[in-house]
């Protein structure tokens, strides 16, 4: 009789049984899809980098500029891997989407790139078991979550080097392939980023090739890897060369001037001690444990590669890099993987506070943001709904079906998993991703609108748009940020020229976000911004030449 209870009960123990751990397969997968490419869509352009890179692609497919980059009519000098991949996707997916959010993509296309990358280094490293705790670490990093969901260059060069890193760890078995793929890295890295960025990876693999067992071999392989990274850089230098010689000075100019000096490196060391125990949680606590746990075995390549990476590419930033948040990636991969074995040998009573705190906080910030979404859609909190548009003034929430059936399901199925998710070492970090892949999921569902009114620059466009005569000549420029002008540029075609220029100082018109030089000489007739700006220097002013000034000029350019 108990046989058979027992024997009609296993049925009912898998039906509810939660995913496997560690995960792989299909679970991994899609749990690693809906975390990068939620987000991606949704909203324009954003400040700084996002605005930027989207500028550019839009000059390129716009224009054609393939070749040398341009960014709303002026030269940009910059390697131009990532700006390739984003136009190519906005080629693919215009008959879909804008192209802000087509070129996007190309961000989620690295990262996908970068993460299984990371994972097949880690296998390399520590065994096919451990390795799915390496994509989990990267993703699950703070850090990388916001610049994963952005335009953002950066993700081309974090690609180059979880590829370099696979290739560097095949060295004593598989050395032919790690070689190619090492070289393949490094020259797509250098058309990602350019020198200076993947420089730090030729010490690494040098010690790479000291420490295999077969150094001749390596050495040879890896020289030959330099030639393939050569041939790859060169393709595209030599038609710059032949086709664009300025813009080709332009880029080693600015190559050059990050090796120029006037980086302060204890400066950059104390930034970067401040930054990273949030940007890299929580690889950076596991790696420190790796230390600890595996200390008599960090003279192992499995240890001692990650931890000379890591020491490499950290002089690299506070040396000529600089500390900041895009270069801090870089920092990224190297504690990664070392941190994994730090995961399987966390102590129990370790592992579970860490499991219980990370079900806390993201059940927590979950429950935050839907009262948030509620206070922007309903008015409830009333407190909250005030404060939120005191932030962003005349942002009026409405309801998104579509958005809250998202919403919905991925809170379910965080409840799911949580109850259901078995006892593993792995479990801890499986409950971190998964909280904050969640997170951003209801950021980008419920809350998306209200941030996307205060960030974007359409409306602004538009009302300076509407304010310019209809017949006006040239604008000049001042002060003005490479974002706002990608934006100005990608939204309603306008452009600038530099007022210190030959042809700017010919302009009747300024556009500047910090006033206009000589009182007497400019008169203001428009200024706006976003809903949240309130400093004087955060908004645009237009100006018209005084009528005296423009016939002094002309006068004095008739008598010369």
């Amino acid at each position: 009789m108990s046989t058979s209870s027992a024997m009609s009960a296993r049925p009912e123990q898998k039906r509810f049984k939660g995913i496997t751990l560690p995960p792989s397969g299909w679970t991994l997968a899609i749990l690693l899809v809906l975390y990068i490419f939620t987000g991606l869509i949704g909203h324009d352009p954003w400040k700084n980098d996002d605005a930027v890179t989207i500028g550019v692609v839009h000059d390129l497919v716009r224009n054609g500029h393939w070749l040398s980059l341009s960014l709303a009519g002026a030269p940009y000098p910059d390697a131009p891997l990532h700006y390739w991949v984003a136009g190519a996707t906005s080629y693919l997916f215009a008959w879909l989407l804008p192209l802000h959010e087509a070129a996007r993509l190309a961000s989620g296309v690295f990262t996908l790139l970068a993460l299984t990358f990371i994972y097949l280094a880690a296998r390399e490293l520590h065994g096919r078991e451990q390795a799915p705790a390496a994509p989990l670490l990267l993703a699950g990093s703070i850090g990388f979550l916001f610049h994963a969901h952005e335009a953002q260059p950066m993700l081309a060069t974090l690609t180059a080097h979880t590829a370099a890193y696979w290739g560097l760890a095949q060295i004593n078995g598989r050395a032919l392939r790690g070689a190619c793929c090492f070289g393949a890295a490094l020259g797509l890295g250098f058309l990602a980023n350019g020198l200076a960025a993947m420089l730090p990876l030729l010490p690494v693999a040098a010690f790479a090739a000291w420490r295999a067992e077969n150094r001749r071999r390596a050495i040879v392989m890896l020289l030959g890897a330099l030639l393939m990274a050569a041939l790859l850089a060169g393709a595209w230098l030599g038609a710059l060369q032949r086709d664009a010689p300025d813009f080709l000075a332009a880029f080693w100019q600015d190559e050059l001037a990050v090796f120029a000096g006037g980086n302060q490196p204890l400066l950059n060391l104390t930034r970067l001690s401040g930054l990273l125990p949030w940007y890299a949680w929580p690889a950076l606590p596991l790696a420190g444990w790796t230390l600890w746990a595996k200390r008599r075995q960090l003279r192992t390549l499995p240890l001692a590669l990650p931890i000379f990476a890591f020491l490499v590419t950290l002089l690299a930033i506070i040396t000529y890099l600089g500390a900041r948040s895009t270069t801090a990636l870089l920092l990224l991969p190297p504690l990664v993987l070392l941190a994994v074995p730090g995961v399987s040998s966390l102590r129990r009573g370790a592992a579970n506070a860490f499991d219980w705190f990370n079900m806390i906080t993201f059940s927590f910030f979950a429950i935050l943001a839907w009262i948030g979404w509620s206070a922007l859609v309903f008015g409830w909190p009333e407190r909250l709904g005030q404060q939120a548009l005191r932030l962003e003034p005349g942002f009026v929430g409405q309801f998104n079906l579509l958005g809250v059936s998202f919403a919905v399901l991925g809170t379910l199925i965080w409840c799911w998993l949580i109850v259901t998710s078995p006892r593993s070492p792995m479990r801890g970090i499986m409950h971190w991703m998964a909280g904050l892949t969640l997170f951003w999921l209801l950021i980008a569902t419920l809350w998306m609108p209200w941030i996307d009114y205060g960030k974007t620059y359409r409306p602004v466009s538009a009302a300076l748009a509407k304010a310019l005569p209809e017949k006006h000549g040239c604008i000049a420029g001042l002060n003005l940020a490479d974002s706002l002008l990608a934006s100005l540029d990608y939204f309603d075609g306008i452009r600038t020229l530099a007022l210190t220029s030959p042809a700017g100082k010919k302009c009747d018109l300024l556009l500047t976000t910090h006033g206009a030089p000589g009182a007497g000489s400019w008169q203001k007739v428009w200024e706006g911004g976003r809903p949240g700006d309130r400093r004087d220097n955060e908004k645009l002013q237009l100006y018209r030449r005084q009528a005296k000034t423009t016939a002094n000029r002309q006068a004095g350019g008739d008598q010369q």
